[in-house]
C-alpha cells in the first residue's frame, strides 16, 4: 500500500528496544507503516504521496509530558505574567495590574501567575496594601510560580469568607502579621481553596484549554498526563474540548483536584470508573493525592528540616493512615494511583502505603506512580525498585530554581529529580514538566536533563546528568509506559500511532550545551501535520 506522507534524509529516532536509528519511514493513515532505510521507503511512494525530505533533521516520536496542567496553563494565558521580561520587580507587577483593573468591570477577577519574590528586586511578596491601593473593587490574586502559595487583597478575602478569626484549614496557613491582621498571603490548602473561589467561566475555560493545547503541540508535544485542575467539571471540559477538536493533544487524566483531592478520588472511585476507562484521545489515569507542598515555597514535608530554616519541615496535607484510607481503597478496585510527593518524608508516606495495599491486594503490573518524587533518597530508591513504583521527575526544575534549591536543601540537590539514579537502579521514569509551574518545552527538559545548570549557569547535582538518548526516552517510550500505553506510542515502530516531531537539527549530534536552543520544526498528531515552524522540503 502506498503511504499518504514518507520522510526520508532524515535522523529518525526510533526509541525501540534498540535505540535504533534509521533514515525514513512511513505514514498510512493514522499509522506507521514502514521504517528503514531511503531504498525501502520508494516502495511505499504513489502518485499522492506527500515526500518530505528531513535534511539529516532528527524525528522522534511525539513527546509525552508525564505531568503537566493543560488547564491551569491555558488560563495563566488570560492573566497577568509575573514572568515577563519588563516586570523585574514588584513596582512592575503593580502597574501591570493596575492597567489590567483598568480594563475589565468592577467585580471581575484580576489574577496574576507565575510570581517569584526570589527574582523581584525587592526580594518580597507584595503586600495586601499595595493590592487593596489598586482596587477594592476587584478581587486579586497573585499566584507565585509553584501554584502553592498567593497574595490577595482584601475584597478577595471577603468572598473567601476570611477575616482576623479565620482558622488555618487543614494542611494550610492564613498569614497574619505580629498584630494578628490578614497579610493575604495564602500557604498550600489556603491558596487552593482561594484558587476554587476565584474560577474562571466556561467560556474562559474553553478558551484556555484551545491555547493551551495549540502551545503543546507547538511544542512538540503530542500526549499529555493531565495532573489535575478543578475536579469534575475539568473532566467533562476537558472530554468537550477534545470531541470538538478544540484539545488535539491526548490526554491521560489523574483523578485529582488542587482542592480537596480526597473527595473528587472517592467520588470518582466509587462511580465504578476505572483507570484505562476512555479512547487513545482521552483516558482515565491515577487517582491522585496531594501529600505535600512545593519545592521552591519551600513547603514540602522533609525528614531533616530545611538548609535555610534548622526548624522547618515543610507541610502534610494528610496523615498516612488518611493517604492509605483514599488510595488503599482505589488500589483495591483497580486503579492505578500516585499522589504529589517532593519531600523525602511525603515519599516515604506514600510509599508505605503502597506497600500496604500491594500486601493486602498483591497485583503485579500496577504501575503504580509518585509524582515529582523530590528528593529521593537511596533507601526510598531502593523501595521504589522494590514496589515496582514509576518516579515522574521533573527535569527543567532545576534550571528555573535550582540556585532556590540548593539555599533550601544543600546536598540534598544531589538527590533531587533524580534521573540519574532511577536508571542505574533500574527505575523506570517519565519526565514531566509540571507547566505552567515552569517551561513546557520538552526541549529545554532533555537539555537539563543532561546537563543539571541552572539559568544562572550553577551546577545542580551533575551526578544525576543523563545522556541525550536516556532523556529523550523520558519524553517518549518511557512516558507511554506509565500510562500503559508502550503498545501504541511512544517508540517509531510499524503498526504504532503515527506520532511524531521534527526538529531543525540533530538533536544527537548538536552540543549538549546547546539542545535548549533546538527548535520543533513540526508535529505530526494521528497522521496529520499539525504544526510547521517553517515549510518543510517538499519533493
Amino acid at each position: 500500500m502506498k503511504a499518504d506522507i514518507v520522510f526520508i534524509n532524515g535522523e529518525v529516532i526510533t526509541v525501540d528496544q534498540k535505540n535504533s536509528i534509521a533514515e525514513a519511514l512511513a505514514v498510512k493513515g493514522n499509522r506507521i507503516s514502514a521504517v528503514g532505510t531511503n531504498q525501502e521507503m520508494k516502495f511505499f511512494i504513489g502518485e499522492e504521496t506527500n515526500v518530505i525530505d528531513l535534511q539529516g533533521k532528527s524525528l522522534l516520536p511525539g513527546f509525552i509530558d508525564s505531568h503537566i496542567h493543560l488547564i491551569l496553563y491555558g488560563v495563566n494565558q488570560l492573566a497577568v505574567s509575573c514572568k515577563a521580561e519588563h516586570i523585574e520587580s514588584v513596582k512592575d507587577l503593580l502597574i501591570d495590574l493596575k492597567k489590567k483593573a483598568s480594563t475589565i468591570p468592577k467585580g471581575e477577577w484580576i489574577r496574576a501567575w507565575g510570581f517569584n519574590e526570589t527574582a523581584m528586586k525587592e526580594k518580597r511578596y507584595p503586600t495586601i496594601t499595595e493590592l487593596d491601593a489598586i482596587s477594592t473593587d476587584h478581587p486579586i490574586m497573585v499566584t507565585r510560580t509553584c501554584s502553592h502559595i498567593s497574595v490577595v487583597n482584601s475584597r478577595a478575602l471577603e468572598l473567601a469568607r476570611i477575616d482576623e478569626n479565620s482558622e488555618n484549614p487543614k494542611g494550610g496557613i492564613i498569614e497574619k502579621d505580629k498584630a494578628g491582621r490578614n497579610t493575604g498571603k495564602l500557604i498550600e490548602t489556603a491558596n487552593m481553596i482561594m484558587a476554587d473561589i476565584a474560577s474562571y467561566s466556561e467560556s474562559e475555560l474553553l478558551k484556555a484549554v484551545k491555547i493551551a493545547s495549540e502551545h503543546f503541540i507547538a511544542a512538540g508535544i503530542t500526549s499529555i498526563h493531565e495532573a489535575g485542575a478543578y475536579g469534575p467539571e475539568s473532566f467533562r471540559l476537558m472530554q468537550q474540548a477534545i470531541k470538538s477538536k478544540d484539545i488535539r493533544v491526548r490526554i491521560y487524566a489523574m483523578v485529582g483536584s488542587l482542592n480537596n483531592s480526597h473527595e473528587f478520588v472517592n467520588k470518582v472511585v466509587s462511580s465504578g470508573i476505572v483507570t484505562g476507562t476512555g479512547d487513545e484521545r482521552f483516558k482515565i489515569g491515577p487517582a491522585k493525592l496531594f501529600t505535600d507542598g512545593s519545592s521552591t515555597g519551600p513547603t514540602i514535608a522533609t525528614r531533616e528540616p530545611y538548609s535555610s530554616d534548622p526548624g522547618n519541615f515543610g507541610i502534610l496535607y494528610y496523615k498516612e493512615e488518611e493517604i492509605y484510607q483514599v488510595l488503599g481503597q482505589a488500589h483495591k478496585k483497580g486503579y492505578q494511583i500516585t499522589v504529589h510527593a517532593q519531600g523525602d518524608r511525603a515519599i516515604e508516606m506514600y510509599l508505605n502505603c503502597v506497600e500496604k495495599a500491594l500486601n493486602e491486594t498483591p497485583r503485579k503490573d500496577h504501575r503504580h506512580r509518585i509524582e515529582h518524587a523530590g528528593i529521593s533518597a537511596p533507601d526510598l530508591q531502593q523501595r521504589m525498585k522494590e514496589l515496582g513504583i514509576i518516579p515522574i521527575p521533573n527535569p527543567p526544575f532545576p534550571y528555573e530554581f535550582g540556585d532556590i534549591y540548593i539555599e533550601h536543601y544543600g546536598n540534598r540537590v544531589n538527590r533531587m529529580y533524580a534521573a540519574r539514579d532511577y536508571i542505574d537502579n533500574g527505575i523506570l521514569a517519565a519526565g514531566g514538566s509540571d507547566a505552567p509551574i515552569t517551561d513546557h518545552d520538552p526541549l529545554l527538559g532533555i537539555h537539563v536533563a543532561v546537563n543539571r545548570r541552572s539559568r544562572s549557569g550553577m551546577k545542580i547535582g551533575t551526578v544525576q546528568s543523563i545522556s541525550v538518548m536516556e532523556a529523550i526516552k523520558l519524553y517518549t517510550w518511557n512516558g507511554a509506559f506509565a500510562s500503559f500505553d508502550e503498545d501504541v506510542k511512544g517508540s517509531i515502530e510499524v503498526g504504532k500511532l503515527a506520532d511524531l516531531v521534527v526538529l531543525n537539527d540533530s538533536i544527537l549530534k548538536v552540543d549538549p550545551q546547546n539542545i535548549k536552543d533546538l527548535k520543533v520544526e513540526s508535529t505530526i498528531l494521528n497522521g496529520e501535520i499539525l504544526y510547521h515552524r517553517e515549510t518543510l522540503v517538499e519533493i
